[in-house]
């Protein structure tokens, strides 16, 4: 493998900062020129200096990028919304939504979309510059902000959406309240979109984060719990939080839940030609639910203090953690709260990923949550799924129901009677919900997605959101679709979908091409890892081309079909028998042979 050394400059003193930790500063932490480059209608995009500024404000200028070759950009936003633990909203709530992007967000083709994400927010694509202020304003006054969208913060902190009627333990209270914490100053926020104040909320107390905010984002996550059947508490971890920042794992004692475990330093972003990795985080300690939100307030502090502000790309805490080790770590946090912190469970399991589709009763008030898949989280009429933008308006407006968003990018109706089930039912039936193309959705493509990628995020090289969907057609034609397998695809290396733990991630390295990760799995209790040569130097199928992707997959599933164990699924398979079986497998098959012949150089990681 290609080692170069990892040296961020730790705790870096201010006449090293980068230009991006300078315009933070120059910007008063939140504010900039935004008011007044939003109110520039002269042009399409605006300055480097107000870009940067507002992702904190959940602001991204993109542009169309099938008209980036011909010269000129059509320069576009997207915008996403906050939603600590993935709601829920209420029905006036949605309404605005809906209406929002039925005005400002139509595509190329003249369709308006809600995108979910597998981080439970609420994407707005293609909306003009000109419509940016209004949305913002009209989303805030609604109860809804952007605030914490991107940028050098606390994004959007993540939990179990089922969880909101638990009665065991609430972490999705948990996972708002310290959402809630986290969030940036209001003040600001208000001053630049002239937002009404007597229509937010007003803060409590939250995070310190000072005119350059944090050296990059910083993801936390809850992880859960539930009753089976027989009354017995199973570990859930459909929010995946060893790959974020932070986690927090319920412990589990004597069928109850007694402490919380965190972790840290995990985090799936990677940089092609730079010593980068991705990881999932390491327990840090075992806390108390009274101490849990001081705790995490620690952790943040010292990746605040201590991550790297000259070299953007080593500013992730999880290269802190690989560099000082957790131990160091943990002393850092203990000097910030004055007292030693409980070490934590070692082999401690945080759960498999639940999906929360169908019914589902809700423990607390006896009503029921229905989960409804949706494809690459695009709610949208005009696709092979079906009227589905129309099916949700529909369902929130006859129904007595609220929304939520789960982790993997699914709608969840929750508090609906029982009484109104068959209605409910039959409404899904009447619109075409569960079938794409007319065929019921396969168990693969249930437990698949993608991130956006092309045509309107900046960062990718190829498609994903579109891929995805043929790919799953071309694998269930190939008769694998009632596999309980997943595939993950990005349409690059920052792998926001989290590819790599899925039975087979698919990362972006060029357009239509795409790097093949394997070790994860269905269940996303595994880092995936790429297909390295022996000797380290090189890199299999990392850029494999789109239309031979299907082919790889089916090799590999029918090298998978002729020599598993009994009841052992694909990632658990692949994991048994090791990297070196899998790429002697992939070179000796007539199908994949010619894409074996050679690697590319092995991207660099850090010692």
């Amino acid at each position: 493998m290609n080692r170069k050394p990892c040296t961020p400059n730790f705790n870096t003193p201010p006449e090293k900062f980068s230009k991006e930790e300078l315009n933070k500063i120059a910007a008063n932490s939140i504010i900039g020129n935004l008011r007044s480059d939003f109110a520039d209608l002269s042009r399409d995009d605006v300055a480097w200096e107000t870009e940067q500024v507002a992702k904190s404000h959940g602001i991204y200028l993109e542009f169309n990028r099938n008209k980036e070759a011909a010269g000129n950009k059509e320069w576009i936003f997207m915008m996403r919304i906050s939603i600590p633990g993935g709601g829920p909203l209420t029905r006036e709530q949605y309404n605005i939504i809906d209406e929002l992007t039925e005005k400002y967000t139509k595509n190329p083709d003249g369709r308006p979309s809600i995108r979910l994400t597998n981080r439970q927010n609420i994407q707005f694509h293609w909306i003009r510059k000109q419509h940016v202020a209004l949305l913002v304003k009209a989303l805030a006054e609604s109860g809804l902000n952007t605030l914490n969208g991107c940028g050098d913060n606390t994004r959007n902190v993540m939990g179990c959406p089922l969880d909101h009627f638990s009665d065991v333990i609430d972490t999705n209270a948990l996972a708002r309240k310290c959402g809630a914490y986290f969030q940036l100053p209001m003040e600001p926020f208000i001053s630049v979109w002239q937002i009404d104040p007597s229509k937010v909320r007003k803060p409590g107390e939250s995070f310190a984060y000072g005119k350059n905010l944090l050296n990059r984002k910083f993801k936390i996550g809850f992880a859960t719990v539930h009753k089976d059947a027989r009354g017995n508490l199973v570990p859930d971890n459909c929010a995946e939080v060893l790959s974020d920042d932070a986690g927090v794992v319920p412990v589990i004692k004597d069928n109850k839940v007694v402490k919380f475990q965190i972790y840290v330093g995990g985090g799936q972003g990677e940089r092609n030609g730079k010593p980068s990795m991705a990881c999932f985080s390491r327990p840090l300690a075992q806390v108390n639910e009274a101490d849990l939100l001081k705790t995490l307030d620690a952790v943040v502090k010292v990746h605040q203090h201590w991550g790297d502000r000259e070299n953007r790309v080593w500013a992730r805490v999880k290269f802190v953690v690989k560099k000082m080790g957790i131990a160091w770590y943990r002393e850092e946090v203990e000097k910030i709260l004055g007292v030693k912190l409980e070490l934590p469970i070692p082999d401690l399991d945080p759960g498999c990923r639940h999906m929360h589709h169908g019914w589902t009763k809700q423990p607390s008030n006896g009503l029921w949550a229905y989960g409804m898949y949706i494809e690459n989280g695009r709610i949208i009429d005009g696709s092979p799924n079906g009227p589905l933008k129309t099916l949700c308006r529909h369902l929130m407006n006859t129904y007595p129901v609220q929304f939520m968003i789960t982790p993997n990018q699914d709608a969840l109706f929750i508090n609906l009677p029982e009484e109104m089930k068959s209605a409910f039912e039959a409404d899904l039936k009447k619109f075409g919900y569960g079938e794409r193309h007319g065929r019921p959705y396969s168990t693969l493509r249930l437990l698949s997605g993608a991130c956006v990628g092309r045509d309107t995020c900046r960062l990718t090289y190829t498609d994903s959101e579109r891929f995805e969907p043929e790919l799953i057609d071309q694998l269930e034609a190939m008769g694998w679709g009632d596999l309980k397998e997943s595939i993950g695809i990005t349409g690059c290396e920052r792998q926001c979908f989290r590819p790599a733990t899925k039975t087979f991630g698919l990362v972006g390295s060029g357009f239509n091409r795409y790097q093949l990760k394997l070790m994860g799995s269905e269940d996303a209790r595994h880092q995936g890892l790429p297909l390295v040569s022996a000797d380290g130097s090189g890199i299999y199928l990392k850029s494999i081309p789109r239309e031979r992707v299907a082919q790889i997959i089916d090799a590999l599933l029918k090298n998978w079909k002729a020599h598993a164990r009994l009841d052992e699924s694909v990632g658990y398979f692949h994991r048994r028998i090791g990297m070196e079986a899998i790429i002697s497998h992939l070179k000796e098959n007539p199908a994949t042979a010619d894409l074996m012949a050679k690697t590319l150089p092995a991207d660099c990681v850090i010692d």
